[in-house]
């Protein structure tokens, strides 16, 4: 295995850097008392500001349900038609956005044109005219998640930002939690209003929301630290300095390195990249059950509506979870054993499913199952950690890691094949397969990385440099 290039290397600080940031941060702030105020205030406001990401994320899952009318394998194939324009989008928008420096602008934007598809979905008459829809969906709801992902990696130091994603995904969560129940209430109350089909109807809220809260977003969203304009002087500055402390580099050498055609060049040649998308393709098999939760939900015999009802409490469970599992790994700045420890939890949940037909067993085994979604939020942060500079390679590292792991999306649309069902073994066995990739894959990049930092330790002591600088994550 190869480390990485000369120019993607951390920088470790020199005694004159060292001496000369301790003098900063006592002196050009108004000490350090001061500073930790400042900070304090900086990170409310940025909180208050990226809570606005929340409300997209759990608008960005358009649902498709039965009274659609679907055959055979069309529903999977509606599922998995979204992520073909998702895949090609997302490194080119990620770019583009690292670009402008605008993702107040450019991420509402892309929200309101997706809102107006959603809505136009509930004009389609036929298989052909959905799947044209979620063909074309998938290309504007690309820029969203790496985007979001890459904004607040500008924002947050590594202590903080496993939290930040945790919050971040959970409004993914809550929609799962209570978006199938909010449907079932508007497919049951709405048939027939205006001589429109319930269904219908359901497009037409969804795609209305979406574009008010894209219109919303564009007075709350940040865009990045140079370019925010309600932060004052000394909150600019200290942001700027944040990062760069982070990282060990500040993000200056974005133009002393060729722009972000060299931030692609060094993110498709680092292994790191490859090796973290395969591990996430093979976690996002693992976690192909989520689609399909309240078709696991009503094996356990319950009419649908309770089936509806059932699919929420696991959720919300998992959304506790993962906000504490977060927290605590960001606490103690360790990632491998938080994620492994969250699938061997989902591995046991996928093996009560496949021995029993136990209706409490099998719904305890959901519970097991929902909490295994941290994993894929720490392996976010986690990437966001080991790609830290400069801005234009981690731009594309975030946007064609997570381009290219909706390749088990589309896998997984086909997991869960209807005469798999009830017991669904042969899914739960995929799933347990995919788990087990995604420890070993991270356990291997856990022992690359610490090689690294021992050579980081080692570069230090030969320059005679007493402070710890930039190490990687494990």
């Amino acid at each position: 295995m190869t480390t990485d290039p000369p120019d993607t290397a951390p920088i470790s600080p020199s005694k004159e850097h060292v001496e000369c940031k301790e003098l900063d941060v006592d002196v050009e702030f108004g000490g350090i008392e001061a500073r930790n105020k400042l900070e304090r205030r900086l990170l409310l406001k940025l909180d208050l500001h990226m809570s606005m990401l929340i409300l997209i994320y759990i608008l960005n899952f358009v649902r498709l349900t039965a009274d659609l009318h679907l055959e055979g394998p069309q529903f999977a194939t509606l599922l998995s038609i979204l992520y073909v324009g998702y895949v090609m989008m997302q490194v080119p928008s990620n770019m583009f956005l690292n670009y402008i420096g605008k993702p107040s602008l450019y991420l509402p934007a892309c929200m309101l044109i997706w809102g107006v598809i959603s809505a136009l979905t509930g004009i389609t008459t036929n298989f052909v005219g959905a799947l044209l829809t979620r063909f074309f969906l998938g290309f504007v709801e690309a820029a969203f998640f790496p985007g979001a992902v890459f904004l607040i990696s500008k924002w947050y130091k590594r202590t903080e930002i496993g939290f930040r994603l945790a919050i971040l995904y959970c409004g993914n969560m809550i929609s799962n939690a209570f978006g199938a129940l909010i449907a079932s209430g508007i497919l049951a109350n709405m048939d027939g209003i205006r001589a429109q089909a319930a269904w219908r109807w359901l497009f037409y809220i969804e795609g209305s929301l979406t574009v008010t809260v894209a219109i919303m977003a564009v007075f709350v969203l940040p865009d990045f630290p140079t370019t925010t304009k309600w932060l004052t002087d000394d909150e600019r500055r200290l942001a700027l300095k944040r990062m760069e402390e982070d990282a060990g580099v500040g993000d200056q050498l974005e133009t002393e390195n060729g722009g972000f055609g060299y931030g692609f060049y060094l993110a498709i040649s680092d292994w790191k990249v490859w090796w973290i998308t395969i591990l996430l393709i093979a976690q996002v098999v693992a976690l192909s059950f989520t689609v399909y939760f309240p078709t696991l939900t009503a094996t356990l015999g319950y009419n649908p509506t309770a089936s509806l009802l059932l699919a929420a409490p696991p959720w919300i469970y998992a959304v506790i979870f993962t906000f504490v599992w977060a927290r605590h790994s960001d606490k103690t700045q360790e990632r491998f054993f938080h994620m492994s420890i969250s699938n061997l939890i989902g591995i046991i949940g996928s093996l009560i499913s496949i021995c029993t037909m136990n209706t409490a067993a099998r719904y305890f085994s959901l519970f097991l199952m929902a909490q295994s979604n941290s994993a894929i939020v720490l392996m976010t942060t986690w990437e966001s950690n080991t790609f830290a500079r400069p801005p234009s390679k981690r731009a594309v590292c975030i946007s064609l890691i997570n381009a290219l792991q909706q390749l088990g999306n589309i896998a997984g649309s086909y997991v869960w094949p209807a005469n798999w069902g009830p017991t669904y073994r042969y899914s739960y066995t995929i799933v347990i397969a995919g788990n087990v990739t995604a420890i070993t894959m991270t356990w291997i990049l856990r022992q690359h990385l610490k090689t690294l930092n021992k050579k980081l330790e080692k570069e230090e002591q030969g320059q005679g440099i007493k402070e710890k600088g930039f190490r990687y994550v494990l």
